[in-house]
């Protein structure tokens, strides 16, 4: 099987994924951050390296998905091929970052590699405020983010929304405001009994 983790930047993607890959033995997938050779100019400089970081991105991602879909294992993936495609590049370019000629190129490559590609069994959707996302940015200090704008942030969360009103697979929303899944056993437990009802028929 494949389960996805969505949410913006500060969501908590990477600990849910970890916590769940822990409590059923998923294989993790960790979105690809520490080694991105982009990240440090991008938030220095959107416009100029906007199309190489989304590249790069889906470069990855379509990387990650052919791979899963060969994998006999269950594999929880942190952030997901659509994400990068339906909010983070046209957010770019709806801000004036990334050029139209650019964004044409990127769409065309994305809609040739989604052609190839199926939802995953299970999509897990943390929703989260701005004000909350810039609480967990801050608290976990990476240095590259101090400069992320929050019209950035806000202008991801209108199209994550947007994009999740019309997501057509599996899907479990999750209140990142208010479930604190990292700190709370009974808030982590009413996210896996969730997810046993949608995959296992339990608890429904």
């Amino acid at each position: 099987m494949h389960i996805a983790v969505a949410g913006n930047i500060g969501s908590g993607k990477t600990t849910l994924t970890r916590m769940l890959s822990q409590r059923y033995g998923w294989t993790p997938r960790y979105e690809p951050v520490d080694n991105n050779p982009y990240l440090d100019d991008f938030y220095a400089d959107m416009p100029r390296w906007s199309f190489n970081l989304q590249i790069y991105f889906l470069n990855k991602r379509f990387q990650e998905v052919v791979e899963i879909s060969k994998s006999t294992d269950t594999i929880i993936q942190d952030r997901t091929i659509f994400e990068d495609a339906r909010i983070f590049a046209p957010n770019l370019h709806g801000m004036g970052m990334m050029s139209d000629r650019d964004f044409d190129n990127y769409n065309d490559l994305f809609e040739l590699m989604i052609s190839l590609v199926k939802l995953p069994d299970l999509m897990i959707y943390i929703r989260s405020t701005v004000p909350n996302l810039i609480s967990q940015i801050q608290k976990r200090g990476r240095e590259y983010e101090r400069s992320i704008r929050i019209d950035y942030l806000a202008g991801l969360n209108e199209r994550y929304e947007n994009w999740i009103k019309t997501y057509e697979g599996n899907l479990i929303i999750i209140d990142g405001d208010n479930t604190k899944f990292e700190s709370n056993v009974q808030d982590f437990q009413t996210i896996t009994d969730m997810i046993d009802g949608r995959l296992y028929g339990l608890f429904k």
